[in-house]
């Protein structure tokens, strides 16, 4: 007997059985778990023996998948759809005579019991328990039969929408998980277990305004987003332990908050998120029309929210409730279900469902809180209305403010919070930021060896051998490490600006952990099985993720000469505590030195909530460079780190400082076109560096793209093409050897960070698939794994006696930003070294040619997404 399931039986006895004598004493409830036969399909006369609780799936029974090119989901070993019978013999003891006895399921799809061939009772519920009443039975055997069917039975657009079925995540499993257990009268079999209160206490979460309140202080939703995703058992675990487990992880993290799309979790997820002090918010399993008209979806779906309150509402962590992932619809239909809801429980905070219309409707009369990407409709290139910092090309102009402005820690969606609320309106509630993050990582491959349970990685496979067939096997761990560190740096930009806007409530990531579904979208910093990318340590993600956060204000990273770091420190502050009297102190050190260049303290204003220091750090970078150690390297990494004295809360911040000094040769050529002189001049043994223009080589490049592809390449194409919005280039950053001497004057690591943003952007990164395998790029633009081009920022080759530069940025544009005429300064003082010394040689017309040959492009098909209706 599982710990989970003696726990609660030993509630029950402690709730029920003192209320009766020793002779009317009430038959302990019988555990069921154990061996059963199966059989499939409509009849059941070919049995075979497995194990309960369980499903289809972990005892290898159904269909035997052949497809091994699967490649937008998971893929299940066994698959199975249809009427699954499970049946076993029960010993009814005299002591149960003429008691009504109940059968609960804790969790199954629409099921039908039997007792000796008879049906008794039916239920389509997938929420929560299943309670069949079976009515007296003689002392005895008799046999008890389960009909489960995953193929029908509810409301058909559930199948394909929520996540309580949908294969992209846990499955359309068929069996029996949780607890089963028979109990001998109606009270005992719908007890519930008590909750389990944590020193956490939950005490008294409200709304006041635009926050959030408990034990008497504002608390920040540092949330992520729950899909049911568990890759052994294609099944939500239905054990505390494992609950604990998985909660703890996100705590480390410093998640307290987690929002579960479009399904509800089990009794022992609220009993774990009760112990550690963890915010829940399920959801109906439900993402599309809300139609108020199809009776059967409407009344299915009040009764399945009615079950969920009822059996959880009890919990402490059960704090918030939502209709479902981004609905449309009825909006007087959803404003009459939380009204309906808040008679069965009050204390819960209800809103009409996470990013209901895609944020297009805002704020309505019935919520408590709006989950949201967006407030309302922006003129297309604004982003006064935005709750996050990124969005797929199809939603906003450039994929949103992180991709589009230059680098800074200014902007806020304070804008967008005031305008939630209607003109006028008195009443506010809190913004929470919807789906935040969203930024790919490309796969890192060893994960593959850890599918050793009921799903198969198909789609990881068949991603690793199209990369092998690119010729790019050996770069997949750089891609997956490059890649994945920029977008750490993203979703660190994507939390700070939620975290600087004063009025807004929190945030919902997606996600920590990879979605290996809808494309596959490596998203996470964890893989899907919570496990470590070796990315970031936790502790170091808390930097920026905890109950307190200090942040730097400030309007760049990159400086040169006559320029300033002008900064202020902010302190995002929710643990409870009033920092009045205490100091923000600041170190500003060199990479790789522990020399302190520059320091300082502010007083904090106290407070909780976000709240501001009495000062401004204000450095000119004349005098940084006198300081610096590199300044032979024409510029240095800086490390400005912030504290909260007397406490373990830190925050770091990278900044660049460049000199942009030195002359450069003049047997130096620099051009935008390669006209026949130039061409003659390369081949006679002159140095080139060519920055292309762009207009002349679409063909054979992609567009340029700061941060990483949204989500998943595949489906967002099929999106931009159907609502006809420029597809994204679908990159992911930039690998590089930093210590090529090409980066001499240009500090920087093998992976992009803040001052590589002009380069990136403004850029038509080549594709180089016609280019011979030995002609590898000094910086590679890392690409998708649909497309898996070989993708060349800067590349050099020997022409002739000439030796050339090929640099695919836009170099006038870059030379906007000091890190952009750092970068071509670096170029062209690695040009006039010895070191520019090509080893890859063709000649100038076979170069033209190969630039000009048209990619071979892997045919994609249109992957759909529910919400772009």
């Amino acid at each position: 007997m599982s710990q989970n399931l003696s726990n609660i039986l030993l509630i029950y006895s402690l709730l029920f059985f003192p209320l009766v004598s020793s002779a009317q004493q009430m038959p302990q409830p019988k555990n069921l778990a154990g061996t059963w036969t199966l059989s499939l399909g409509h009849g059941y006369k070919q049995q075979v023996v497995i194990s309960l609780p369980g499903t289809t799936d972990t005892n290898r029974k159904g269909e035997v998948v052949r497809d091994t090119v699967e490649t937008t989901r998971l893929s299940r070993r066994y698959v199975y759809k249809g009427p699954a019978w499970y049946t076993r013999d029960i010993n009814i003891g005299d002591e149960w005579q003429g008691r009504e006895l109940w059968l609960m399921l804790e969790r199954a799809k629409p099921s039908v019991v039997y007792v000796d061939g008879d049906s008794v009772s039916y239920r389509d519920n997938i929420s929560a328990p299943q309670r069949h009443r079976l009515g007296t039975l003689s002392p005895g055997r008799h046999t008890l039969t389960v009909k489960v069917d995953n193929s029908r039975g509810l409301p058909q657009q559930l199948y394909q929408s929520s996540h309580a079925l949908t294969e992209d995540t846990q499955t359309n499993w068929n069996g029996i998980i949780g607890n089963i257990v028979l109990f001998a009268d109606s009270a005992s079999a719908h007890a519930k277990p008590m909750a389990l209160c944590s020193h956490h206490a939950f005490n008294a979460f409200h709304i006041d305004g635009q926050h959030f309140y408990a034990n008497g202080h504002k608390v920040f939703l540092r949330g992520k987003h729950d899909a049911c995703v568990w890759p052994l058992t294609g099944h939500v675990p239905m054990d505390v332990e494992a609950w604990t487990r998985y909660l703890q992880t996100c705590q480390a993290y410093g998640i307290n908050h987690i929002r579960f799309h479009s399904w509800c979790p089990p009794e022992a997820a609220f009993v774990a998120a009760d112990r550690l002090g963890v915010y829940m918010q399920p959801e109906l399993p439900f993402w599309g029309d809300f139609k108020a008209d199809d009776a059967a979806l409407m009344s299915y779906l009040k009764r399945e929210g009615e079950l969920i309150l009822k059996e959880y509402a009890h919990h402490p962590s059960f704090v918030m409730f939502a209709l479902g992932n981004e609905l449309w619809g009825s909006i007087p239909k959803m404003k009459e279900f939380v009204d309906y809801f808040r008679t069965i429980a009050p204390h819960i905070l209800y809103t009409f469902g996470s990013n209901y219309y895609l944020g297009y409707q805002g704020v309505k009369e019935g919520m408590d809180y709006f989950t949201t990407c967006r407030v309302g409709g922006e003129a297309w290139g604004a982003y006064d209305t935005h709750t996050r910092g990124s969005f797929s090309f199809a939603d906003a102009y450039e994929a949103g403010l992180i991709n589009h402005e230059h680098p800074n820690t200014l902007f806020t969606f304070t804008e967008a919070c005031d305008k939630a609320h209607p003109e006028g309106s008195k009443r506010r509630v809190p913004v929470i930021s919807h789906e935040t993050g969203q930024f790919q990582i490309y796969p890192d491959y060893k994960q593959i060896d850890k599918y050793k349970g009921v799903l198969a990685p198909h789609n990881l496979e068949v991603f690793r051998r199209r990369l092998a067939n690119a010729g790019l096997a050996d770069m997949a761990e750089r891609f997956s490490k490059a890649s994945g560190m920029w977008a750490l740096q993203l979703y660190k930009a994507d939390i700070e600006m939620d975290l600087r806007t004063k009025n807004m409530a929190g945030f919902q990531l997606l996600d920590l952990q990879d979605y290996p579904g809808q494309g596959s979208a490596y998203v996470g910093l964890l893989d899907a099985f919570m496990d470590s990318k070796g990315l970031v340590a936790p502790e170091k993600w808390r930097e920026w993720c905890d109950d307190v956060v200090p942040l730097v204000v400030t309007d760049k990273f990159c400086m040169e000469r006559g320029d300033t770091l002008k900064a202020r420190i902010q302190v995002a502050n929710y643990c409870g505590e009033d920092f009045s009297g205490r100091k923000a102190s600041w170190v500003l050190t060199e990479e790789g030195s522990q020399t302190v260049l520059f320091s300082g303290d502010m007083a904090i204003k106290g407070g909780d909530g976000l709240v501001e220091t009495d000062g401004v750090i204000y450095l000119k970078a004349n005098d940084i460079i006198k300081r610096c150690r590199c300044r032979a390297r024409n510029g240095a990494v800086l490390r400005l780190r912030v504290e909260v004295s007397g406490t373990s809360y830190r925050n770091e911040y990278c900044f660049w400082v460049y000199d942009n000094a030195g002359k450069v040769g003049r047997d130096i050529i620099v051009t935008r076109r390669m006209t026949d002189d130039i061409v003659a001049r390369l081949e006679a043994g002159a140095r080139v560096l060519w920055s292309p223009d762009s207009t002349e080589h679409d063909i054979m490049t992609v567009g340029g793209l700061a941060i990483t592809d949204y989500w998943n390449y595949r489906m967002f194409k099929t999106i931009c093409e159907g609502n006809n919005k420029p597809v994204s280039p679908g990159t992911l950053g930039i690998t590089l050897d930093g210590h090529h001497p090409l980066f001499r004057f240009f500090p920087t690591d093998d992976h992009a960070d803040w001052q590589w943003w002009p380069m990136m952007k403004h850029s038509r990164p080549l594709v180089m698939d016609a280019m011979p395998k030995e002609c590898r790029p000094l910086v590679q633009t890392i690409d998708n794994v649909e497309r898996n081009h070989r993708l060349g920022l800067v590349l050099e080759c020997r022409v002739g006696k000439g030796r050339l530069l090929l640099c695919m940025c836009d170099i006038d544009k870059i030379a906007q930003w000091p890190e952009g005429k750092a970068f071509v300064h670096s170029m062209l003082q690695y040009m006039q070294s010895k070191d520019f010394n090509p080893q890859y040689a063709t000649d100038y017309h076979t170069l033209r040619a190969m630039m000009g040959s048209k990619p071979i492009e892997t045919k994609l098909e249109k992957l759909e997404n529910i919400s772009q209706y």
